[in-house]
């Protein structure tokens, strides 16, 4: 699966996680929908598969959901 379109996001804290991530860089519209997105097994972690609602996901870790793939970064 080839991502087509990147994010980056700057982390402003330790970790996200991973169903606020979603919701954050706009794929869901709630936390709830992030958890749900997760569920379906449809979000990679680092290319593997993440089914861990509240995974803490760190700087340096990049997160897929489709064609959109998101890089933390660390704010500093």
């Amino acid at each position: 699966m080839q991502a087509t379109q990147a994010i980056d996001f700057e982390l402003d804290r330790d970790y996200i996680e991973l169903n606020q991530l979603l919701k954050l860089a706009g794929l869901c519209d709630s936390g709830g929908a992030g958890k749900q997105l997760v569920a379906s097994g449809a979000v990679r972690v680092d290319g593997l598969p993440e089914q861990r609602k509240t995974a803490k996901i760190r700087a340096g870790q990049t997160v897929q959901l489709g064609d959109v793939l998101i890089h933390l970064r660390d704010i500093s």
